[in-house]
């Protein structure tokens, strides 16, 4: 061991010890999903403290000169028997009572069990020291080599902070209104029982109030369940922000509501609060379910999950490259299902996958935090099979279980935390909507392809508006870019009403029993709604010079090599309160959608002249700021809108209410400025920017790299506060307006360009015939997109292939009815 002392003592000064915030990478190879439980074990630099699989730990020496590593690996322990097992070798399951993962009572998790063996590497020799080895070394040697592995054992690792072991979905937080709740002296006593709503007599999911005592209904369910709506509008009337449930009020507590801080939440004051109407705590008993058990019940409910699922089948594991699962890193399901289907995608798998080796080679000397590496990895994971295995069997190892389809599979520890780095929503371990993270990635994608191919240009493509005055008969065009088809879903087309009546007038009788009817809508349906033109009734034309009807028509202006339908699921209902619509849409394997090409304008057609609307008040009049209804603004963004859009939304609706003031955010939820700041007639630009304020260059170089000038790119970051995303939607939308400037692939001058000739101005979108057949489509289950589970289903090989995070399996009945998102890609002619 001497040559091993002396070599360390060589390398002493590049061990160090880890410090509080230093991050260390001892789960996860930094280049590819090699883990301490794989062959080779992991190996952790002990001067960076990145990991590296056997694959890549020579090329780190090689690179970064470091040669002392930590080398980790670990082998899975069998588990014993337990008494309670059943005879086929898995523990019976428990009924969940807790709405909780990895908690007593909460949904299982499985636990591993390894053996760990730890000991540096010094490279290139690959000599071996252990802990009993460095008992004979020099004290300084031992002293610090010590340090360093008890440092890195015992430093929580990146991966492990990044991923949810437990989760606990009763954990409340106290009300900032329980302390000081006003409780009115008006004389009511509430019975221990028998309790009506005061409003419509329900007599079932009864909220008290806590400040006035009034005993009034729920919210109504998406189902159609639950009350009328009372407790809420009644808080919207009075303001009185805390309620409990009656039915489950018991000595160890109850459900307490805050409608101002839209949550459960905790009440220490809540055996005074009851006492104040009469109510003695210790002596209620429960007679209703609480929340947790209800949102248990509809996680664990059948219909949608287990036909999406295909849990009434018994489906046939698959295996090999393209085939791999994806771990959930606690509601990850909708970034392992949007990653799936995008590594199908021929220029996604080109980018990434074909270049692993050099982007490798190129990669910064922190990999795990280089977004194009990071990519390459996951693809890679995905695409080479190497992690396509059955996992093994949790129970002991000589049962024969039934194979059950999951696999060892990748955890997408890394990419999660930089594609989430910084956004509010995607930086955290709650669920989210996957058409939202889909968007999000290719914006991602979009700023880190400045230079070479951008796979993103596979879905990118070009709408054209066209609006015609109805009182002149003038058009107007515009153009603008988009990656999805938003198909709205018109619920007054289903084709099964009797049994829709039916089942709603089941469910108004109390009937616990009535099925779930999703209501059967033709795609065809969609499509005539998606195509036909919208109404306009307050269109300002240039033309007359006034405000009058106009019809707007949508039409592709170029289609895409891969479509992306996503199917409005998601809307509001008449109380505004959010739901998801329970359709089934007969979604077709094949789509022929030449007949929405635009057509431009048409000979003998006239223009709407370019004039702009005349301002609200003269230039010498000093603009001020409006007077708006502060109660209809605060009411809208309880409601979940960003303050700007209600700003914006009282104003141009004149302070008329809060129903004409939600029909204008309905109608303008996808404008490119919704939540931008308001920006009067006549005054300057918005808030913080001034007409002279200079562009960013990283965005300007972003805008440039898509074809346009850095004249047209400056002006329309100065349009949009400097957003870059914002700054896209701009220019897209006013191409008319760019006609005059110079723009040309890569950005050059029409001077720069061949012939000095200017080309047409536009992003570079590819084009080609609009015939498409389905690939791939992702299913959501659940309320909504804030909760529930993603799956996806893709064809490989023309067999259909289900992706149900480390399960893959042969898909005996792909629900394409149910579907999210629908990918195709077009059909070569």
């Amino acid at each position: 061991m001497a040559d091993a002392g002396e070599v360390l003592m060589s390398v002493l000064s590049t061990i160090r010890v880890p410090k509080p915030g230093d991050r260390v990478h001892k789960d996860e190879c930094a280049l590819s999903f090699s883990s301490p439980e794989s062959e080779g074990g992991l190996y952790v630099c002990m001067n960076s403290f990145l990991g590296f699989g056997s694959r890549y730990v020579d090329r780190h020496h090689a690179r970064s000169g470091q040669r002392a590593y930590l080398h980790i690996t670990r082998i899975r322990k069998a588990k014993k028997d337990d008494d309670s097992n059943s005879g086929s070798g898995h523990p019976p399951k428990k009924k969940p009572t807790r709405l909780a993962i990895g908690i007593e009572g909460g949904f299982d998790v499985e636990q591993e069990h390894y053996e760990e063996d730890v000991k540096v590497v010094i490279l290139p020799d690959r000599l071996e020291v252990t802990s009993d080895d460095l008992a004979n070394m020099p004290d300084v040697v031992k002293e610090r080599v010590s340090l360093s592995m008890a440092g890195i054992m015992a430093a929580d690792s990146v991966s492990h902070t990044l991923q949810v072991q437990q989760w606990d979905g009763e954990v409340r937080q106290e009300s900032r209104h329980a302390a000081d709740l006003k409780q009115l002296d008006n004389g009511i006593k509430i019975p221990p029982s028998g309790w009506r709503c005061d409003v419509c007599d329900l007599q079932e999911n009864l909220w008290m109030n806590l400040t006035d005592g009034r005993v009034l209904c729920g919210r109504r369910y998406f189902d159609g369940s639950g009350g009328n709506n009372h407790a809420l509008l009644h808080y919207q009337e009075t303001g009185y922000p805390l309620a409990v449930k009656l039915g489950t009020i018991t000595p160890d507590g109850a459900d307490v509501y805050s409608y101002e801080e839209d949550d459960m939440v905790l009440d220490s004051k809540l055996p005074e609060h009851l006492s104040h109407f009469g109510i003695d705590m210790m002596t209620m008993e429960k007679t209703e379910r609480t929340m947790t058990e209800l949102e248990i019940a509809v996680n664990q409910r059948v219909g949608e999950w287990e036909v999406i699922q295909e849990s009434g089948t018994t489906l046939r594991p698959l295996y090999g490259p393209g085939l791999t699962g994806m771990k959930n890193l606690g509601n990850s399901c909708y970034l392992n299902s949007v990653m799936q289907v995008l590594f199908t995608i021929p220029d996604f798998e080109e980018k990434y996958v074909s270049n692993i080796d050099k982007i490798v080679d190129d990669a910064p000397s922190d990999p795990t935090q280089d977004f194009k590496t990071q990519v390459a990895k996951l693809g890679h994971g995905l695409l080479s099979g190497e992690y396509s295995k059955p996992a093994p069997d949790p129970g002991d190892e000589n049962s024969a279980p039934e194979p059950r389809g999951d696999q060892v599979g990748i955890a997408p520890r890394m990419f999660k935390a930089l594609v989430g780095r910084g956004h509010p929503e995607f930086s955290t371990n709650r669920q989210q909507d996957a058409q939202e993270f889909l968007l999000h990635f290719i914006n991602m994608v979009e700023r880190n392809c400045r230079t070479g191919s951008n796979p993103s240009e596979a879905f990118r493509f070009l709408v054209e508006e066209k609006i015609v005055c109805q009182q002149s008969q003038k058009a107007k065009y515009t153009q603008r870019v988009d990656y999805i088809v938003q198909l709205p879903v018109p619920m007054d087309q289903a084709t099964n009403p009797e049994e829709l009546q039916e089942a709603e007038h089941r469910r108004e009788q109390g009937d616990t029993s009535a099925p779930t009817v999703p209501a059967q809508i033709p795609f065809t349906a969609c499509m005539a709604a998606l195509s036909e033109p919208e109404i306009l009734t307050d269109f300002w034309s240039s033309a007359v010079q006034m405000k009058t009807t106009a019809t707007k028509t949508t039409r592709f202006a170029s289609f895409p090599d891969h479509l992306v339908i996503q199917i409005k699921k998601f809307t509001f209902g008449l109380d505004w309160i959010p739901k998801k619509l329970d359709v089934s849409i007969d979604v077709p394997d094949t789509l022929d959608l030449s007949a929405l090409r635009a057509m431009g304008q048409q000979p003998g057609e006239e223009l709407l002249p370019e004039v702009a609307p005349p301002p609200l008040m003269t230039p010498d009049v000093e603009v001020k700021a409006p007077v708006l209804d502060d109660a209809t603004v605060s009411q809208l963004c309880e409601m979940g809108f960003p303050m700007e859009a209600c700003r914006k939304s009282v104003y141009y609706t004149g302070n008329t209410g809060v129903e004409s003031a939600m029909n204008w955010i309905m109608g303008h939820m996808d404008d490119p400025d919704f939540a931008s700041p308001l920006v009067l007639p006549g005054s300057s630009s918005g808030a913080g920017t001034t007409p002279t304020e200079s562009a960013s260059e990283e965005h300007l170089a972003a805008i440039v790299n898509m074809g346009f000038s850095r004249d047209q790119a400056t002006k329309a970051l100065r349009a949009t506060s400097n957003v870059l995303e914002r700054a896209v939607d701009w220019i897209f939308s006013h191409l008319d307006d760019l006609e005059s400037m110079d723009v040309s692939e890569g950005g050059r001058s029409a001077a720069e360009s061949e012939g000095g000739r200017e080309p047409v101005p536009g992003p570079r979108v590819k084009d080609g015939a609009g015939k498409y057949e389905l690939f791939a489509f992702i299913s959501h289950m659940g309320t909504s997109t804030m909760c529930g589970h993603y799956v996806c289903h893709i064809k490989k090989d023309q067999q259909w292939v289900i992706f149900n995070d480390q399960k893959v399996c042969a898909s005996e009945k792909p629900p394409k009815d149910l579907g999210y998102l629908y990918f195709y890609r077009r059909v070569a002619e």
